[in-house]
């Protein structure tokens, strides 16, 4: 029943991305050419013309949707990873299709149009996605449209599978009971009973609707496990096995493959994906070039006042630690007088620190000090968001008293970051600041980063904790 009702709503789910898409295209060429809210004159190519590449659309879009998981179960499924996917697929079916529309010389095709479909298409086709999932999410919380579970193992990591599911009930899973060799039958464990033994599976899912299978118990009876997993292939239901070892995973792991092989990560890292890297390193050239340009007077007018305040150089370099523990030279503006090397290195800097110019105080109170890093983020040692780098001397420090510090240099280090952007940020709690710097490094979106820009931008670059 499950099956055909998900034939259905794929069906379903494919007939409404479709009238979206058309929608959208309808929509675009109605706001080019029949308002004035763009300020231009009308075409003189009709709708038609406007509208024929739709044969080509949405063929298109349907399939790329397909192929990027849009049509599989997205019960367990997070809504941003499929908000993220959708913003995927539209920007590749607007680059095919301008590409096709180059190749077939119709280069008159109004830019704005596409701009808008675009746009269009990406918003109303996540807006409807999250109507959808609001709307199954809310049936299954009504005991409708469940999957029913049975859970093989009613030990300890049996239980807390129970608890989960029975905590997410909007995905609809109901635990119709559990099946264990060493606790009696009718024993209540996390609201459902053990209904039986190991060797009753055969007979419970023949008696019994079953969609899925999860087993719980130890990987050393493999023996066992091997004749649980064949007799749900044998009678067409989904085995999902929760290793016992799962305890020990820090963060949500991943499974990767060498060969035929599985191979559990145990950290999942966004920014391993060359893909993401790349579209992160655009992002910061672009940014970091921009910057540079736009605030170019204000570099030579920090550079000069740094030159006059106190002899020395103008920008001061200090090594750092950065992505894959590997050592770089970070820049800034010069706030203190010069001092050798060992204090410098030993020293962390104090709020009436005398070692400060008084010009150097309020670069760095303002970050100003800060702004030569974008030609480190240029050269590739930074991004322009991420976590803080830290002098060598004091990241062997914190590795041995915080047990994750190190995590924060799976990425590139950042001007700025999640924990900047929360009150983490000069002399407060560095627990607390690889907390953050590590949801960072388990969470990159490019959506994340740009809330992080934006709330930098809106909380101001002046730090109360900045010395």
């Amino acid at each position: 029943m499950i099956r055909q009702n998900q034939r259905f709503f794929n069906l379903s789910l494919v007939i409404i991305d479709m009238s979206v898409i058309t929608f959208s295209l309808i929509l675009a060429w109605y706001i080019r050419f029949e308002t004035d809210l763009l300020g231009f004159g009308q075409s003189g190519w009709g709708f038609i013309h406007y509208f024929t590449p739709i044969v080509f659309i949405l063929p298109m879009y349907i399939f790329l949707y397909y192929a990027f998981g849009l049509y599989r179960p997205q019960r367990t499924e997070r809504m941003s990873s499929e908000a993220i996917n959708i913003i995927k697929v539209n920007f590749i079916g607007i680059l095919a299709l301008v590409t096709a529309l180059f190749v077939l010389e119709l280069t008159e095709y109004s830019r704005y149009l596409l701009g808008m479909f675009l746009i269009f298409s990406t918003s109303f086709s996540i807006t409807e996605r999250i109507i959808v999932r609001k709307s199954l999410r809310f049936i299954r919380s009504r005991g409708h449209n469940t999957k029913h579970i049975l859970i093989i193992g009613a030990g300890d990591l049996g239980e807390k599978v129970a608890l989960k599911l029975n905590n997410v009930g909007y995905i609809g899973y109901n635990i119709i009971g559990f099946l264990d060799d060493n606790i009696p039958k009718r024993h209540e464990i996390a609201n459902s009973k053990v209904i039986g033994k190991i060797k009753d599976l055969e007979n419970i899912i023949l008696k019994n609707h079953v969609d899925k299978v999860i087993i719980t118990i130890s990987p050393r009876h493999y023996t066992l496990m091997e004749t649980i997993v064949d007799t749900c292939e044998k009678h067409g239901v989904k085995a999902d096995i929760v290793p016992d070892y799962y305890r020990y995973f820090p963060a949500k792991p991943y499974i990767d493959m060498i060969d035929d092989i599985p191979i559990i990560n145990i950290r999942y890292v966004p920014l391993d994906s060359s893909f993401k890297i790349f579209i992160k390193r655009i992002m910061d050239f672009v940014a970091a070039f921009g910057a540079i340009i736009v605030l170019s007077p204000l570099l030579i007018f920090t550079a000069v006042m740094v030159k006059l305040s106190s002899p020395g150089p103008i920008i001061f370099k200090q090594e750092r630690v950065g992505m894959n523990r590997k050592n770089f030279m970070m820049y800034k503006f010069r706030s203190m007088k010069i001092q050798n090397d060992e204090d410098e290195k030993l020293q962390w800097t104090t709020e009436d620190d005398p070692r400060k110019t008084k010009f150097g105080a309020f670069i760095r109170k303002t970050s100003i000090d800060e702004l030569p890093q974008f030609f480190n983020i240029l050269k590739g040692d930074m991004s322009l968001i991420g976590p803080r780098p830290e002098r060598p001397q004091f990241v062997e420090k914190f590795r041995e008293e915080i047990p994750e510090y190190m995590i924060k240099h799976h990425v590139r280090p950042g001007m700025t970051g999640w924990a900047q952007v929360n009150g983490w940020r000069g002399n407060t709690s560095i627990q607390k600041r690889i907390e953050y710097d590590i949801y960072y490094v388990e969470n990159w979106t490019v959506i994340l980063d740009l809330k992080i820009f934006f709330m930098t931008l809106i909380k101001g670059f002046i730090n109360k904790n900045a010395y």
